[in-house]
């Protein structure tokens, strides 16, 4: 796997998945509107988010798989998703 001229990680947790760097900032936590629920926490296999103070925070995007399910379960539209550019992010050999 992995694309010329770029590196990519892996993780034993997720085999057969790479990430690219490069990513940027691809999610956001908007706190004004975050009620602490922690939907987002609930959904996310990569473990990317905790909530502290009462509110979500991102823990780390290096192990987000970009299935934007945060995005999706949070009812406040607290967190801000878009896929990470091109040639950068997750990647799987399976398609």
């Amino acid at each position: 796997m992995g694309m010329k001229g770029k590196t990519a990680r892996v993780s034993e947790k997720f085999p057969g998945v790479e990430w690219v760097e490069g990513t940027g900032s691809f999610i956001t936590v908007d706190t004004q509107r975050c009620t602490g629920c922690g939907n987002c926490m609930k959904v996310c296999l990569a473990d990317c988010y905790e909530v502290a103070g009462g509110k979500a925070r991102i823990k780390g995007l290096d192990l987000c798989m970009e299935c934007g399910s945060c995005w999706y379960v949070c009812a406040e539209e607290a967190i801000a998703f878009t896929w990470p550019k091109g040639g950068t992010g997750f990647r799987t050999r399976w398609g």
